[in-house]
């Protein structure tokens, strides 16, 4: 028997009507995710506005850093949060619990690890992600900031799956709230009264992230509650830390290829661009645009995720389809507002950003033409984190692949040759089409096994 109460265990996710679920599970992923991507869009805008243009094209070569780090934040992070819901789908709470300090220890170590070996070539990797001798000054002294604190980011960011794969979504959200909170109050005290430029805003994001983690701390202390930090769960487990990586390898590759199409991008736009500078800055905001519907989908398919893994994990797979279905309804509703206002304000929308009229004006034309297919990019992104949920590692590995790595990638690297800069904005939407089809035929053929008499449930 357990040697866990089984209070908190969120019994719900197997009974409850699903459409209540997705609200109560989703909600709160997609207000946490959402607060995160402003998060990312304050430090922009203060930046653009405090510091000038090309403080944004030096943030937008932090880019490629950011998604790498986010990737192995992610395989850790999504990995364990998968692996807790399903052990709780299948009321195995000792391995829940120790899974959550798997994931805390793994956390210190791939933080500590990526910040000190990122600090000691700093500048050549900056060099390699796309600044120039103008924006290295600024790339490094953000990076600098944030490498200093990649142990506390990891930590936060892992923390947070583990308290929405254990019942505890509204804390997820509240946890990021209080992160753009202090940035909010912090980074234009940094930035303009003290005046310390992009330096502040780093280390306002920093600062912020050290208040929520103290807090998720407190939170993850209480015995009386089914997941929290004691004393014989840090220890690493070869079973668990396997399934932690098998199952995280997906969003890591995810990240990952994001990283290596950021690279392809900036160096692109600097070479056919007419200002390479100038042209990178603006791949930087309609990126940080777009990015604010990628992330409220990430919400959405954050919300799913618990249910899909709890109920599959009970072969409730009825269950599984319908949260499946009603996710993707919402991730379109999402991503079709984001198309409409890229496609109609964008010009607005890129004001918030800069003064500066030219950058304006390429900023609006790029946002234009990344968010073409925003729609089906949603799709994909459902479908990848779905297949994740269930344990179809392969499909998800597969789906996260054929966007960046089979399809955009080799975009980035043909169409420039042709119709120079205009080939590196196009190659966004067309990757997005053909991955978004794609998707769609792996789902169809998932639902037609599920829907097969002789298929084993």
């Amino acid at each position: 028997m357990s040697k866990i109460s089984t209070k908190g265990v969120p019994t719900e996710l197997g009974t409850e009507k699903i459409s209540k679920l997705l609200m109560l599970y989703a909600i709160p992923a997609i207000i946490a995710q959402t607060a995160s991507s402003l998060y990312h869009m304050i430090d922009s805008i203060f930046i653009g506005q405090g510091v000038g243009a090309l403080a944004i094209s030096g943030l937008a070569t932090t880019f490629p850093f950011m998604n790498l780090s986010a990737a192995f934040g992610a395989m850790i992070g999504v990995g364990g949060a998968t692996l807790i819901s399903v052990k709780l789908g299948q009321r195995d709470y000792d391995s829940a619990c120790t899974i959550l300090g798997n994931l805390v220890t793994l956390n210190v170590i791939v933080g500590l690890t990526f910040g000190g070996v990122s600090l000691l070539f700093l500048d050549d990797i900056l060099f390699f992600f796309g600044a120039s001798e103008a924006t290295l000054p600024y790339a490094r002294d953000f990076m600098e900031i944030v490498l200093y604190g990649n142990l506390i980011t990891h930590l936060y960011l892992g923390i947070n799956a583990a308290l929405r794969a254990s019942g505890h979504p509204k804390e997820s959200m509240y946890a990021t709230i209080i992160t753009v909170v202090c940035n909010l109050l912090l980074a234009p005290l940094f930035i303009y009264a003290l005046g310390w430029g992009i330096r502040g805003a780093a280390l306002a994001t920093m600062l912020s992230q050290v208040v929520t983690l103290a807090w998720q701390i407190r939170l993850l202390s209480n015995p009386n509650e089914l997941m929290h930090l004691r004393k014989g769960i840090y220890a690493l487990r070869a079973r668990f830390v396997k399934g932690i990586l098998g199952i995280g390898l997906s969003p890591f590759l995810i990240n990952a290829a994001a990283c290596i199409v950021v690279i392809i991008i900036n160096k692109g736009l600097r070479m056919y661009g007419d200002n390479g500078d100038m042209a990178i800055a603006s791949y930087g905001i309609a990126n940080r645009v777009i990015f604010i519907f990628v992330m409220v989908v990430l919400g959405v398919t954050q919300g799913m995720q618990p249910i899909v893994g709890y109920n599959f994990g009970a072969r409730r797979y009825d269950r599984v389809k319908e949260t499946l279905k009603q996710t993707m309804m919402w991730a379109a509703a999402v991503t079709f507002v984001g198309f409409a206002l890229c496609e109609g304000i964008p010009e607005l929308i890129s004001r918030a950003f800069t003064t500066d009229a030219t950058l304006i004006a390429n900023a609006s034309k790029g946002m234009r033409i990344s968010a073409m297919f925003l729609v089906l990019a949603g799709v994909q992104m459902v479908a990848t984190n779905f297949f994740q949920s269930i344990g179809r590692v392969n499909k998800s590995i597969f789906l996260s692949l054929t966007r960046q790595v089979l399809f955009l990638i080799p975009l980035l690297l043909i169409l420039p040759q042709y119709i120079g800069e205009n080939g590196v904005w196009l190659s966004i939407p067309i990757a997005d089409l053909i991955s978004g089809i794609l998707a769609i035929i792996l789902l169809r053929g998932q639902f037609k096994e599920w829907n097969t008499p002789t298929f084993v449930k």
